[in-house]
């Protein structure tokens, strides 16, 4: 093992190979799931006004509030029962001003002004009461509220006061997140119509193999259907690397370089699975070699998915070359691939750890990954049930796991409870 490299040098030789892609504006409605690629401040304060949170109507209390008796207060003493309807301020329109509407000399009642949810308080008031907590009757002044029994209003109750979120300036988002629904809705709330995100690489993926047939043509007894290409596109497209193009190439060094050459003129990334190891047809190595892609690394100290090979061509594409095998070829793809392309979109990365549901034996010498299928423990943590796969091409049974965990190399097997790493597929 003296010659293959650890899963750690691996990782760091990739990163340090692969230059970060490029950004782009796009409209708000097209960026559902990128990678935010600038930072979002608040454009101003937030809430921008003193903002009335229910429909109902705005008072002044210090107009309304009685005088204190020998330092008691009743409830009649806080405030009146009863008020005459002023005005109404609707939402979207400039703030009323409660001092400066008159009403009638000889009313004998505080004046009120009605709200509804959302819109701004009105200039002279400080308290809201519900419209669930009053009742509307015509009277000689006007319409007349009357509150119902049994309601204490609270000063300055029922308003979301202006800057009670976040001051102008403070940050919202970060870059590097995937944006979700709500970052979106942040978004268009602080004027950003068209932010700037990462831009989605072209993926060329690549199956190489004579014995290799399409999923709706004849199989003959010596023949497999093609798989591979389907299981990295779907990978790749749940990360948002959607712009791809699916091809295959039969054994032959001519026609694996002509075809490699023309993926290399018209894609970002080219994922390669088969034709990687040291059997007599394995022609990858030898075809990226005649266009000039620099070989970084083959092998590394892993199983499944020994054979990997990374290079980079002379224009900077990054070329991921992973075993035929078809548990190989996705645990490389979970492991190497879909981690690397998202630090290159600078999507903030983070570990996801998971809780062994039984023992595991690691290799020595090598890190082993392991498939496994997640459930809740019910107490916030996830615990990972292994399915290791007798060998890396039996995969049929690998629809009951959700991805994989990295054992490191050692001699001590993990117990129960011991925490892992897990790569999603």
């Amino acid at each position: 093992m003296h010659d293959l490299l650890s899963i750690e040098t691996a990782d760091r030789l990739i990163g340090e190979a692969l230059a970060p892609f490029g950004s782009e504006t796009v409209s708000l409605l097209h960026s559902a799931g990128r990678i935010l690629r600038q930072e979002i401040r608040a454009e101003r304060a937030l809430p921008p006004y003193d903002r009335v949170i229910l429909d109902g109507i705005a008072i002044r209390w210090q107009d309304t509030r009685g005088a204190q008796a020998q330092g008691q207060r009743t409830r009649k003493q806080e405030i009146p029962d009863s008020f005459v309807l002023a005005a109404t301020q609707p939402a979207g329109r400039p703030p009323l001003d409660l001092r400066t509407i008159v009403t009638s000399e000889n009313a004998p009642l505080p004046a009120a002004i009605a709200v509804m949810t959302g819109s701004v308080l009105p200039h002279g008031t400080d308290t809201v009461i519900p419209r669930e907590d009053y009742d509307l009757t015509e009277g000689t002044h006007g319409t007349i509220i009357r509150l119902e029994d049994g309601v204490h209003p609270r000063k300055g109750q029922h308003i979301h006061s202006e800057g009670s979120d976040c001051a102008a300036g403070t940050v919202l988002l970060n870059a590097g997140i995937r944006l979700s629904p709500p970052d979106l809705a942040i978004l268009a709330a602080n004027g950003v119509a068209e932010p700037r995100v990462a831009i989605i690489p072209s993926i060329a993926i690549i199956s190489t193999g004579d014995e290799l047939v399409a999923p709706d043509e004849p199989v003959q007894a010596w023949q497999i259907r093609r798989s591979n290409e389907y299981a990295i596109s779907a990978s790749l497209s749940r990360k948002g690397f959607t712009l791809q193009s699916l091809s295959l190439v039969p054994d032959n060094l001519a026609a694996v370089t002509d075809h490699f050459r023309e993926v290399l003129e018209t894609h970002d990334v080219l994922v390669i699975s088969g034709g990687v190891s040291m059997g007599q047809f394995d022609f990858v190595p030898k075809a990226l070699a005649a266009l000039n892609v620099r070989n970084v690394f083959h092998k590394v100290a892993q199983r499944p998915g020994k054979p990997f090979w990374f290079g980079v061509s002379d224009k900077g594409q990054p070329v991921f070359a992973l075993p035929g095998n078809p548990v190989s070829a996705l645990a490389c793809c979970s492991r190497h691939v879909v981690p690397a392309l998202l630090r290159a979109q600078d999507h903030a990365l983070s570990t996801r750890r998971v809780v062994l549901s039984e023992a595991l034996a690691p290799l020595s010498g090598m890190t082993r990954l392991v498939p496994v299928q997640l459930q809740s423990d019910g107490t916030g943590s996830m615990r990972a049930t292994p399915h290791p796969m007798p060998t890396s091409g039996d995969f049929n049974r690998l629809g009951m796991t959700d991805g994989i965990v990295s054992l490191p190399p050692g001699d001590r097997p993990l117990q129960a409870g011991d925490i892992v790493t897990f790569h999603e597929w």
